[in-house]
């Protein structure tokens, strides 16, 4: 789903960009998000920020995908050589070939695609055997409390922490460290099947 323009402006501020650094990195770091040299993909890429706190990792290959082209032109001008930014639905990475990805990031973007279960899938579909999913989200009721204060618009759909943990489960995923404070979770997960 396109961001509101209320929330494009709040994903693309400082203060933004700060939780992603301070709080929500480093609690991938801390869940094991420290390979460096592999093959990174990040789902919901945004402006790029994410692009640049993972370019610590030094990745062999980037690719950030999201759905706004106004966020990917955006990304654009962080300039960091080797990276590339596309367009592109994340229910349906049909141009990223199977097993092509190590890592996979996935900073607080699901709760607001409607088929999020398809990207699970498709996750599942292009990481390598042994490949592991990183994702930070917040509960469907912390959604819906957001909509009602700011009204952000999210989609209408079944997401929760509770429904994440069963389909990554179902898709071949072992939960291998997690973390949940304040009605946002954060996951290390690997595919293992």
């Amino acid at each position: 789903m396109r961001l509101s323009n209320v929330e494009f402006m709040a994903m693309n501020h400082p203060l933004r960009r700060f939780v992603q650094k301070h709080l929500e990195f480093r609690n991938f770091q801390s869940l094991g998000l420290v390979d460096k040299y592999r093959n990174i993909l990040e789902i919901g890429c945004g402006s790029g920020y994410g692009a640049v706190l993972l370019s610590a990792l030094q990745p062999k290959t980037y690719l950030g995908i999201d759905l706004m082209p106004e966020q990917i032109a955006l990304a654009g001008k962080w300039h960091l050589p080797g990276f590339e930014f596309k367009t592109m639905d994340a229910a349906e990475m049909k141009d990223i070939p199977s097993q092509s990805k190590e890592i996979i990031v996935i900073f607080g973007i699901l709760h607001h695609i409607p088929d999020w279960r398809n990207v699970i899938g498709e996750c599942r579909r292009v990481l390598a055997g042994g490949g592991r999913l990183f994702a930070e989200e917040p509960d469907g009721n912390i959604v819906r409390r957001f909509d009602k204060l700011f009204h952000w618009r999210h989609p209408e759909a079944d997401f929760s922490l509770e429904a994440f943990e069963r389909e990554i489960r179902h898709c071949g995923f072992d939960i291998v460290r997690k973390r949940k404070l304040a009605g946002f979770g954060t996951y290390a997960a690997l595919l293992t099947q």
